[in-house]
């Protein structure tokens, strides 16, 4: 997501941080390439230009921070500036209030609204609400018996009525929420290829018929500038409350999410982010902005570890981590933790300051967790207990057991005994007294909480600060700490 978006803003970037001084001169000659990068995204032209003009305008005019670098301070307005652009407050599945609530996808098709409808099903039920999912898309081929599947995945009931028309059967739905005790109805409408006559009067009746609480349009954040059309259109017939975009994981471009929410006025209610049923997000202007000028998004990162990692198995971890007896059966259970949050490119993504494509270039990519996690499985329960029982035979039938060359398990096995023996000295010294807070709880020690179980929102709010553009960095600590490691370097260099 972004990825081509991001690369051609950092080059921007890096050239003015090596400019001592910002004239509008090179203001506007950086601009102008912030510009063919909007529209390489496929920003639509008229997006591009009014932001571009914007920041423009405020950097020009702007008075530079003795404290703060020119180029810091102009970075800084182009994030205000696309975080304003793509801010609003949408609808709160939690708050509707209806009886029942009545929400209606509408996209083009392909866009994907069955997916996504489901993705909103388990959103609901995950906070306590009992959703209904209502096939009324009649058009497509299998798309009942998509729907079906998915519900059935989730274990929540699908309507569907064969041989009826669509705003008969959303009505027939919404009847039956009422007496069956749903309190959430989905409606999964038709879509078309493309925008026509048929289909608008279609959702037109639909929407008249049951008058949906919240409408959404989905749109494919892969579609360019088709995305900017459609949004257009539907915006002109119907009554949309928020869109939701689709396949932001696939598109390296990602303009459609800046474009849409400029056209139609409408804010951004949720990300689709992968394939899975859990992979939508809450949309947040910030985070976004954050991740498309490079900076990541720890925030939505330490909010994805804390629904996978429970709260007492991340303490018991820590504190053995401490202690040096964190095993290969920990080490197995904290992997598949992670699996959990999603897939590891994703997460990777989500780090800031260049880490995750460090970290990709390095090797850490899904198949590499894979062959790691054989190497663990293929050991007796009593070898991931206690590690030091391996042997140079246990060796060879692991990587054999695995499909790994011998190399790779020794290497593993040094790698874990390296870390352990790190961990503990650490822990000893003091330097990591707070890990057992912040791991118990999901990072619950930052900023000094209360409830180590919890992260406030100052401690949220306090690490997106931490991601913010290169302005807010303290240069004094920053120096100082460099300071100290080249000092250490030269005592370890001494010792030798």
């Amino acid at each position: 997501m972004f990825e081509s978006l991001t690369a051609s803003l950092q080059k921007v970037f890096s050239r003015w941080g090596r400019d001592r001084q910002l004239t509008p001169a090179n203001i506007r000659s950086g601009l102008e390439e912030i510009r063919n990068a909007l529209l390489e995204a496929d920003v639509h032209f008229q997006v591009t230009r009014e932001l571009v003009e914007e920041v423009t305008r405020r950097a020009v005019g702007s008075t530079a921070l003795e404290s703060v670098r020119p180029a810091d301070q102009v970075i800084k307005i182009f994030s205000d500036v696309l975080t304003e652009s793509m801010k609003g407050e949408a609808p709160r599945l939690t708050a509707l209030d209806g009886k029942p609530a009545v929400v209606m996808m509408v996209g083009l098709q392909g866009s994907g609204k069955t997916t996504t409808s489901a993705k909103l099903a388990l959103r609901c039920q995950r906070s306590g609400r009992r959703p209904l999912l209502v096939a009324a898309d009649v058009r497509r081929p299998a798309a009942i018996e998509q729907l079906r599947v998915l519900g059935q995945k989730l274990s929540i009931e699908v309507h569907s009525e064969p041989d009826v028309a669509p705003q008969e059967i959303c009505a027939g739905a919404v009847e039956r929420a009422r007496r069956s005790g749903h309190d959430v109805v989905i409606l999964d409408t038709a879509g078309r290829l493309h925008i026509d006559e048929p289909l608008m009067e279609e959702l037109e009746v639909i929407a008249e018929r049951v008058r949906p609480d919240v409408t959404y349009l989905v749109c494919d954040a892969m579609a360019g500038q088709d995305a900017y059309t459609s949004a257009r259109e539907f915006h002109g017939r119907l009554r949309l409350d928020a869109l939701i975009l689709t396949k932001l994981d696939g598109d390296t471009r990602g303009g459609s999410a800046i474009s849409v929410r400029r056209v139609t006025g409408k804010p951004v209610a949720f990300l689709g982010t992968g394939e899975r049923l859990e992979d939508l997000d809450e949309f947040h202007a910030e985070r976004m902005a954050s991740r498309i000028l490079g900076m990541g998004d720890v925030v939505t990162l330490v909010e994805k570890a804390q629904q996978a990692f429970e709260e007492k198995e991340a303490e018991e971890a820590a504190q053995k981590l401490l202690r040096a007896e964190f095993n290969f059966q920990d080490f197995l259970q904290q992997m598949r933790a992670l699996r959990r949050m999603g897939p590891l490119s994703g997460l990777l993504k989500l780090l800031p300051g260049g880490l995750g494509q460090a970290f990709e270039q390095a090797g850490s990519h899904e198949d590499e967790l894979g062959r790691v996690e054989a190497a663990v499985l293929s050991m007796t329960e009593e070898e991931r207990l206690e590690p030091d029982r391996i042997d140079a035979s246990r060796k060879r039938r692991i990587a054999k057991g695995s499909g790994n060359d011998l190399s790779a398990v020794n290497q593993l096995l040094r790698q874990f005994e390296q870390m352990r023996q790190m961990m503990k000295q650490l822990g000893g010294s003091g330097m990591l007294g707070g890990l057992g807070r912040m791991m118990g709880g999901g990072l619950g020690g930052l900023s000094g909480s209360q409830d180590p179980g919890r992260v406030s929102t100052a401690d949220l709010a306090s690490l997106q600060r931490r991601n913010a553009p290169a302005a807010a960095i303290d240069r004094d600590a920053l120096r100082r700490e460099r300071k100290r490691q080249k000092e250490a370097r030269r005592k370890n260099r001494r010792r030798r």
